[in-house]
């Protein structure tokens, strides 16, 4: 008996030292870093049947079929030929089947592996931004100081734009990042030209930062284009390497317009691009002569009562040079569309209600097209084969979850990488016939051993029963269903957002495991607004954030409130940026439900909020006062009733400090006492080691008030 008593005291205590409770540090600092899940270093295709990795400090080749490997570069061989001392093995592409492309902070060198030998290094300058390497043209194209420079093989730098400053920034990003766009420089596909954006905001006024932390402080301004207001003018420079010579597209008035998906025809005769109105809801797909500037034809236009919303620029066929596919939501869903170059839709390649999330290729005579999509589950995303002709579509990722395929030059295979709800992630290579090859990776759970709660979907409905809304309920560590829980619904539900799907832990945060593990009921919930639902569900929002959004989250609250568990007297809500407007609304359209709200960095008039983005969705103030008055955090003050406090960056240069500010002024002048904290030197979002202290203060003041 004794000994059966000591056993049951040694599996005891394996079974406490097994299982961790999640602390904050762990929820915050670990879920980047030690609680993060490994994977793959450098994966890259070499040839259609050869895929190389990073691997022991040391790049490695896999033959896809058999499994075979084979050690091609050391990392003591690799600085031996680039006399460079490196201690572990750098960010590295394939130029070409030998030829690898390396990256370091200051160069780009290109090493020609069967000849063991560096064949060319380009250097770029401290403080180089935008750096956009050449393969063809064997240069890479900056910008520093606001002016666009190329540096060649030679190790000449030429400068191409000398007018760069007060207010003028050229081969830069544009339109705040808005349509898809994530840079300034289009180099052309034979490397004969270098086009770029050039920005000119001097007639958009300084908004004024201040930098505390100076010994006095500094006035540190940025340029901001809030809604109504002057936008800044943007136009598109073709720059030809042989000449020097620069011509600017003649784009044509108004002025601030949007110029987005910027595509190179293959023969480089031609620049095509989306451009689209400042009201946002008429798009032109124009094509320009690249000797000239002039603009050619148009050849279609795409229009909306709501808006339109270029993302993907257009992608010419390798087959025909006369057509080229184009990724659209003209019927109401993103989907596939072949067109030849006079702008005739030849045909609509992939349908139905689901989206197209990304086109990765096609085979050699595109009589296959591959792509990313949700035609299984909006709250997956798989890997699909579509024939071009039928439209038939085989789907080729086999587990459920959340895939992302790269295919092999020749599109033999698919790397596959993914995660789901149990798996943390995996890598497989796969046949683009639709049979599972080989596993790459797969990565162990480094939460496997922490008590978390249990973690579920749900599917609701819309109030008018149009829709189907997914939410995640995260039940509090040793949950007992006889007892009364408090609830903190985290929410953001902007568009471009998806918070709720099948990816590892259903995309939960681990602040969300720490407050269960604290005793608290967490839920999500996507409203209407959020991304892979389609047009009609994202756009149900227009002309009046926050309010159809606030009606599918009292959904949720309702869900909750019918669960016996849940204590309808402790509801919380927490969220940043949209997030924090989106608490606004829910503490002060619904006081009654709410208890404790936490807003970080919040929109609260959307008259303050930049035009690219602000105007998209609730259009003009003086076109749409009714609107933004209804969505103005102010107005709906007096009915503050819970504990609130708002949390602001002081460098926050995407929601600007004013909102806070005018927010906490309304609240002095209504008479709510509400709590606020500032967090120096940080932008929009409070990251690093600092965050700890953000979730902290968070976590305190549901604590104390919840």
């Amino acid at each position: 008996m004794k000994r059966l008593v000591l056993l049951f005291l040694i599996l005891s205590q394996i079974a406490v030292a097994q299982t961790k409770q999640m602390s904050l540090e762990d929820a915050v600092w670990g879920r980047y870093t030690y609680l993060r899940p490994e994977s793959v270093s450098g994966l890259n295709w070499r040839t259609d049947g050869t895929y190389t990795q990073v691997d022991e400090n040391a790049l490695v080749e896999t033959d896809a079929k058999s499994g075979n490997k084979q050690t091609l570069l050391t990392v003591a061989q690799l600085s031996e030929i680039t006399n460079r001392d490196f201690t572990r093995f750098p960010y590295y592409e394939w130029n070409s089947e030998n030829e690898l492309l390396i990256r370091t902070q200051q160069s780009y060198l290109v090493v020609d592996l069967a000849k063991t030998q560096l064949n060319y290094e380009i250097i770029v300058p401290e403080g180089a931004e935008d750096l956009n390497f050449s393969k063809t043209g064997k240069f890479v194209a900056y910008v520093q100081n606001n002016n666009l420079f190329v540096v060649d093989a030679q190790n000449k730098t030429t400068q191409i734009t000398t007018d760069g400053g007060n207010g003028i920034v050229n081969g830069k990003t544009v339109h705040r990042n808005e349509f898809g766009i994530s840079g300034g420089i289009y180099i052309s596909p034979k490397a004969n030209f270098i086009a770029f954006y050039r920005k000119d905001e001097s007639m958009v006024k300084d908004y004024p930062l201040v930098d505390f932390m100076a010994r006095e402080a500094e006035y540190t301004p940025v340029k901001y284009p809030m809604a109504g207001m002057a936008s800044h003018h943007v136009t598109l420079g073709v720059y030809t390497i042989a000449s020097g010579k620069t011509v600017f597209l003649k784009t044509g008035e108004p002025l601030d317009h949007f110029l987005t998906n910027v595509a190179w025809s293959p023969d480089e005769k031609n620049i095509y691009m989306a451009e689209l109105n400042r009201e946002q809801n008429h798009m032109q797909l124009n094509c320009y002569d690249v000797a000239n500037g002039e603009r050619v034809k148009t050849l279609f236009e795409e229009t909306a009562d709501t808006y339109v919303e270029p993302l993907y620029p257009i992608q010419f066929s390798k087959v025909n040079t006369g057509e080229f596919y184009y990724l659209s939501r003209q019927d109401g869903w993103f989907h596939v569309y072949k067109y030849n170059t006079n702008g005739d839709l030849l045909q609509q390649i992939t349908k139905g209600e689901w989206e197209v999330t990304a086109i990765l290729g096609f085979d050699e005579k595109e009589k296959q097209l591959f792509v990313e999509g949700t035609l299984d589950d909006p709250l997956q995303n798989n890997l699909y084969k579509v024939d071009v002709k039928s439209g038939a579509t085989t789907r080729l990722s086999s587990d459920e979850g959340i895939h992302h395929g790269t295919l092999s030059p020749n599109t033999t295979y698919l790397i596959d990488s993914w995660n789901a709800t149990s798996v943390p992630g995996k890598v497989d290579v796969v046949s683009t016939k639709g049979k599972p090859v080989r596993n790459v990776f797969t990565a162990n759970d480094p939460v496997a051993d922490y008590d978390l709660g249990e973690n579920k979907l749900v599917t609701l409905k819309t109030k008018d029963g149009n829709y189907d809304l997914y939410g995640r309920l995260i039940l509090p560590t040793h949950f007992d269903p006889t007892k009364k829980y408090p609830v903190v619904v985290y929410v953001y539900g902007g568009p471009h957002s998806q918070l709720v799907d099948k990816s590892w832990h259903n995309q939960a945060r681990w602040w969300q495991y720490y407050m269960a593990s604290q005793g608290y009921i967490a839920f999500t919930l996507d409203n209407r607004g959020t991304s892979n639902r389609g047009r009609s569900f994202e756009t149900a929002i227009h002309r009046q954030l926050g309010v159809l959004e606030t009606e599918d989250q009292m959904q949720g609250i309702e869900f909750l409130l019918s669960l016996p568990y849940v204590d309808a007297d402790r509801i919380g809500v927490h969220g940043w940026s949209y997030g924090g407007f989106m608490t606004l609304n829910l503490m002060t359209r619904h006081p009654e439900v709410f208890k404790v709200g936490v807003a970080g960095g919040p929109v609260v008039d959307w008259s303050m909020y930049e035009i690219m983005y602000g105007e998209r969705y609730m259009d003009m103030p003086q076109e749409n006062p009714e609107g933004y008055g209804e969505t103005n955090m102010t107005s709906h003050i007096k009915n503050l009733q819970g504990k609130l406090m708002l949390i602001h960056g002081v460098q926050d240069e995407t929601v600007v400090m004013q909102h806070s500010m005018k927010y906490l002024r309304e609240c002095v002048k209504e008479g709510k006492q509400v709590d606020f904290f500032a967090y120096p030197i940080h932008p929009h979002n409070v990251r690093g080691k600092d965050r700890i202290h953000l979730m902290q203060k968070v976590s305190q003041y549901f604590f104390d008030y919840l």
